[in-house]
């Protein structure tokens, strides 16, 4: 027999939640989200899905050509020569669209193989099943889970740019170009330069941050090399492969390049705040308990965005078995929501 008993170590699991309007999920490890994934409804094509599309033109100088997909929306894409302006070719999407200000980013697609059905691609549940860890399904009469674990903080956070930890604060900045993490605290340079790397690593996983990436830390060039090394291997530990990065350079910058298949968190909550509160307070009302008549009182943009959704106002009336009513806050943030409930 074994001289000492040792309790099983949880393991980390999904928690997927599919609410009124998205999709929700949140890998969580000893009560903390370490990843989050939102899937919004009505939100196409998916990355993975294949299509028939028309060639529209090439662009000039560039191997890649414009292409409509069905239903009218753009992609762009490396299509070969063989292929016409006006031809229909089948195309696989491996980036889904990139919400950016004043100049949105449409799906980029690849020629499709042959034995490629055309079809959607899989959906955030498929992608959960896939990852071979548990997935809890979530349901509003049960404990919330995803608050526990900071789920509404990490939203805050996704959407300020602000990012506390022990000793320091993030500053995450989204530019064309990359997203750009600024490191500040109170640490000495050599504690914060390697705190705010580790913390840096956990927010780009955390947000599924995907493309190009920039930190900027705290090293001055009189640093040495084995604190730079010391930053870019906390980077190494807290950052699941596959990624690609530079060394620390002596004026503190290390870039991290991360493959990009769809919207980052903080790209989906920054293009769209509206939107976001909105399902944020659809989520609010699911759980709110009570029955008779349900009131969602919020900042006059965020009503009117519910307004516009007869879909989502049917599900949540269904869901919760109650009249649903809008209620304009005039003057409010659009962070400044309740629910009340009035009992028949």
């Amino acid at each position: 027999m074994p001289c000492c008993w040792l309790p099983a170590i949880p393991l980390a699991e999904w928690f997927y939640e599919a609410g009124v309007g998205e999709n929700r999920a949140a890998l969580v490890d000893q009560g903390s989200i370490v990843e989050i994934a939102i899937e919004r409804h009505g939100t196409a094509p998916r990355a993975g899905s294949v299509h028939m599309a028309k060639l529209v033109r090439r662009f000039p100088g560039s191997d890649r050509s414009l292409l409509t997909l069905p239903g009218g929306g753009d992609a762009v894409g490396v299509v070969p020569a063989r292929f016409t302006e006006g031809a229909t070719v089948k195309v696989v999407v491996i980036r889904e669209a990139i919400p950016e200000a004043g100049n949105p980013k449409p799906p980029v697609v690849r020629i499709a193989d042959e034995e490629e059905a055309s079809g959607p691609g899989p959906s955030l549940l498929d992608r959960l099943k896939r990852s071979k860890l548990s997935v809890s399904y979530l349901m509003p009469h049960q404990p919330d889970l995803l608050e526990q674990a900071e789920w509404s903080e990490w939203l805050d956070r996704a959407t300020s740019g602000l990012i506390p930890f022990p000793g320091g604060l993030l500053r995450m900045s989204l530019t064309p170009a990359m997203t750009l993490f600024d490191i500040d605290g109170t640490l000495s340079p050599s504690e914060l330069a390697v705190a705010g790397a580790a913390a840096a690593a956990r927010a780009i996983r955390l947000f599924d941050i995907g493309g190009s990436i920039g930190l900027d830390l705290p090293i001055a060039q009189t640093g040495s090399k084995s604190m730079r090394a010391a930053a870019a291997a906390a980077v190494d530990e807290w950052l699941p492969q596959p990624f690609e990065r530079t060394a620390v350079n002596g004026f503190g910058f290390l870039q991290i390049v991360r493959q990009r298949v769809r919207p980052s968190l903080p790209e989906l909550m920054q293009s769209d705040p509206v939107t976001a509160a909105a399902l944020a307070l659809l989520r609010r009302a699911e759980r709110t308990p009570g029955h008779g008549k349900l009131t969602l009182n919020a900042a006059p943009a965020v009503i009117r965005r519910i307004a516009a959704q007869p879909d989502w106002q049917e599900a949540l009336a269904r869901r919760r078995g109650c009249t649903l009513l809008l209620s304009e806050r005039p003057g409010a943030a659009i962070s400044d929501m309740d629910v009340e409930t009035e009992f028949p």
